[in-house]
């Protein structure tokens, strides 16, 4: 068998790493909820958007520096919270923090890491390092996470707030994927679970088991806002515009617009198709991040065109892990950083602040009123919705 070809891309790694891994952890990592469709168009939407092409524009002094969370990042790639690296890497959150490190790339820790917070603090600069939340079934028990947190260095607080149960993930459940003995989300231990209950004979499975007794809400939000005032509260999951006001009006510091990477509600929009209107939301107040299918340097540079000020990586970061480790992962973070930089030379944005909706062919030009909340901003027939021009 002749040897890999060396990775050059976010696809080789994900197809080394489909080679490389069990095919139940495969499943675990790549299935998304239910068919699979919102987890498809994640990427789909990329795909459907054209760029504009623009010549002889002066580049001297090109670069992709931006501020975001009062710290100055050296570019616009950060690494998503998602759980249990060590099922693709026996180095585990680790590897993905000496990686981070190496190129400056902000790392959203998961609570369901199976690596303390206290362990990568030292290894991932404290500027770079924020924490995701789950709203717990005990406040109590989410503010000592988030202040346990704080204490090790995270200098930012992530609520993932669209997974108050878990999805539909069929091609997981196939798989018979379950979670190795030595493998556990370390800070969740000794925290309360939801106590299911017995559903009544015919009753129902979920309304019926105590599960969403103590699903989170808006009052969860602004609960933890009054308790930790001043510190960088981020709330991801957010599709909807009338959320993101509401967001807004509770003081969150910023919002990621998210489907879970298609792994919860399928059929929801793609994230692509959710940012405009999210954006026009928020104007400008407070930051946009986007993840869900990034997987070159121009899906990047659409996102911050259509009004996000950086991204996040999810799955690619997982496949580099699994091929190589720290130094895959960090070869993955340089070429997509790459890509972007080609990317706006050819666009002719000589930094991000000059990426806007001038750069996507066919951008529409037309001031959308607040009846067309859902207007994606681009005339396509790849992206179906209100106000598409």
């Amino acid at each position: 068998m002749p040897p890999m070809t060396p990775p050059l891309c976010a696809q080789d790694y994900a197809k080394q790493a489909r080679e490389r891994l069990d095919p139940a952890i495969w499943a675990w990592l790549e299935s998304g909820g239910a068919d699979g469709i919102t987890a498809r168009d994640n990427r789909t939407a990329f795909e459907a958007i054209r760029l504009r092409s623009r010549v002889l524009r002066p580049m001297t002094g090109a670069h992709t520096r931006l501020q975001l969370g009062g710290a100055t990042l050296s570019h616009p790639i950060l690494i998503a919270p998602s759980s249990w690296h060590a099922l693709v890497h026996p180095d585990g959150e680790r590897a993905t923090a000496l990686a981070a490190a190496a190129t400056s790339t902000p790392l959203v820790l998961s609570a369901q890491s199976g690596t303390a917070i206290e362990d990568l603090a030292a290894l991932a600069p404290a500027p770079t390092l924020g924490f995701q939340l789950y709203a717990l079934v005990r406040r109590e028990d989410t503010l000592a996470l988030a202040t346990r947190a704080l204490r090790a260095g995270a200098r930012a607080l992530v609520m993932t707030v669209d997974a108050p149960v878990n999805g539909v993930r069929n091609a997981e459940q196939r798989s018979g994927f379950a979670l190795p003995p030595h493998i556990h989300s370390v800070h969740l231990q000794g925290l309360s679970p939801v106590a299911a209950r017995q559903a009544p004979p015919g009753g129902s499975p979920l309304f019926d088991s105590g599960l969403l007794d103590a699903a989170p809400t808006w009052a969860d939000i602004a609960w933890l806002r009054e308790q930790l005032p001043g510190t960088p509260l981020w709330l991801k999951g957010i599709l909807d515009p009338d959320d993101a006001r509401q967001a807004l009006d509770l003081g969150v510091d910023g919002i990621i617009v998210s489907n879970h990477g298609g792994r919860c509600l399928d059929t929801l929009p793609a994230t692509l198709e959710a940012l405009p209107g999210v954006a026009r939301a928020i104007e400008g107040r407070i930051p946009i991040l986007l993840d869900g299918g990034i997987r070159r340097g121009t899906d990047i540079l659409k996102a911050l065109a259509l009004g996000a000020q950086a991204v996040l990586i999810g799955r690619p970061a997982l496949h580099a892990l699994a091929v190589g480790g720290a130094p895959s992962l960090a070869h993955l973070i340089q070429v997509l950083r790459g890509e972007l930089e080609v990317a706006m030379t050819l666009t002719g944005c000589r930094t991000l602040a000059g990426i806007g909706p001038d750069v996507i062919w066919n951008a529409c030009r037309t001031t959308c009123g607040d009846g067309v909340s859902a207007c994606t901003g681009i005339r396509t027939p790849g992206i179906p919705g209100p106000g598409t021009g």
